[in-house]
């Protein structure tokens, strides 16, 4: 049976508080949720589907499909085993891999021996077979292989991604700490918008909630835009196959959202940004830029998604100062957003606690290592009591 047609193990990876957001993209495209991890979802399916996977998954980081997995109590354990693998069918002899890993174990006390043995391995068995090797190497542009080696355990996998899935390809312009296009998907997916009402995206940054929401209403896959995949370096890659995958997907998408995008930021420079970040992703005629403050940003009437990421000091900014902005984005909310459900992305709660509203929902999220929240407000029309958050 080819590598490409057997049914295998796939883990898709994904940041902290997001499984259940990848759970939901897997089942829609009829994918099996076998099990969730605290950073991974593990479904099954050929090496072929991890294409259409990676190009239509919005919230995963890599795709990796099982390729062996063995016992390994001693260091010499890896070398033995991995060598015997036929790996000149799965990596070209002129072709490019690079290695990486998550190690725990007591074999080993250094992961780089850990990665220097896969390595060595591979190479090995396929200048044995073939008379010469791969060149190897830090960059994920070529072949990517994965070693999980947990205790006693290894477990080897072909990384289908490469380059994180977070790399879109579009985002040509990044400002200073910007949010990963993936979790700015989990973050628009978590709020239930479908592009059917208004999203407003206050302090846009570069864009990229923006772009992800213009991405999600118009069902467009997130991947078609990427011109290099770890599975396009894997031994039988057919590239037919995946050019028509994505032109099926390109069809697939609309051509228009029926809720405006509204985007704005107070800095002339970030707006740019982030008009050439949605040019580059094909949807810059689907939002409205604006260079404004956030309390002057013109908010469609009836109800919609109001959206704001402002600082949170953890990176950037005086803790003391945010104070003020973050009363403010209450202010805003109580103004100009009633009928909306409003969110604010944090990954400080005392600051929240500014807004002056209740929150509705605390869905907890990370960015990178932050712990952070996505807190929801029901923003009511008419004369209901406002409760202070306390």
């Amino acid at each position: 049976m080819s590598l490409w047609t057997e049914k295998r193990r796939i883990l898709i990876t994904c940041a902290r508080g997001t499984p259940a957001i990848l759970a939901g993209e897997l089942q829609s495209l009829r994918f099996p949720v076998r099990s969730s991890l605290e950073t991974a979802v593990e479904t099954g399916g050929t090496l072929a589907d991890t294409l259409r996977l990676n190009l239509s998954l919005r919230t995963a980081q890599r795709i990796l499909c099982l390729f062996d997995a063995f016992p390994a109590g001693q260091a010499q354990d890896l070398y033995r085993r991995l060598v015997k693998l036929p790996w000149e069918e799965v990596i070209a002899a002129d072709g490019y891999l690079s290695i990486t890993s998550s190690v725990n174990t007591a074999a080993v006390n250094d992961t780089r021996f850990a990665n220097v043995k896969t390595k060595d391995a591979i190479v090995d068995r396929i200048r044995e077979k073939e008379g010469r090797r791969p060149d190897s190497g830090p960059g994920r542009h070529g072949a990517v292989v994965h070693l999980h080696w947990e205790q006693d355990r290894c477990e080897v996998w072909l990384d289908t991604s490469g380059e994180p899935l977070s790399r879109r390809g579009y985002r040509k312009i990044p400002l200073e700490a910007p949010m990963q296009e993936t979790l700015a998907a989990a973050v628009i997916l978590a709020t239930g918008w479908d592009g059917k009402a208004p999203l407003v995206n206050p302090m846009c940054g570069s864009g990229t909630l923006a772009i992800e929401g213009a991405l999600i209403a118009l069902k467009r896959a997130p991947g078609v835009l990427r011109q290099n995949f770890g599975f396009m370096h894997l031994l039988g890659f057919d590239r037919s196959v995946f050019e028509k995958q994505r032109e099926d997907l390109k069809k697939a998408a609309l051509r228009k959202t029926a809720g405006p995008i509204v985007a704005t930021d107070i800095r002339p420079e970030a707006v740019e940004a982030a008009r050439q970040n949605a040019r580059t992703a094909g949807v810059e005629h689907l939002i409205e830029f604006r260079a404004c403050d956030f309390r002057e940003t013109a908010v469609p009437d009836g109800e919609g998604v109001v959206i704001l990421n402002p600082e949170y000091g953890e990176r950037m900014g005086n803790v003391r100062a945010l104070e003020e902005i973050y009363k403010e984005i209450g202010d805003f909310f109580k103004s100009r957003c009633m009928g909306y459900r409003g969110y604010i992305f944090t990954g400080n709660l005392d600051l929240a606690k500014k807004v002056g509203l209740r929150t509705k929902r605390r869905i907890p999220f990370y960015n990178g290592p932050i712990e952070c929240r996505l807190l929801e407000y029901e923003l009511y029309r008419g004369s209901r009591k406002v409760s202070t958050e306390g």
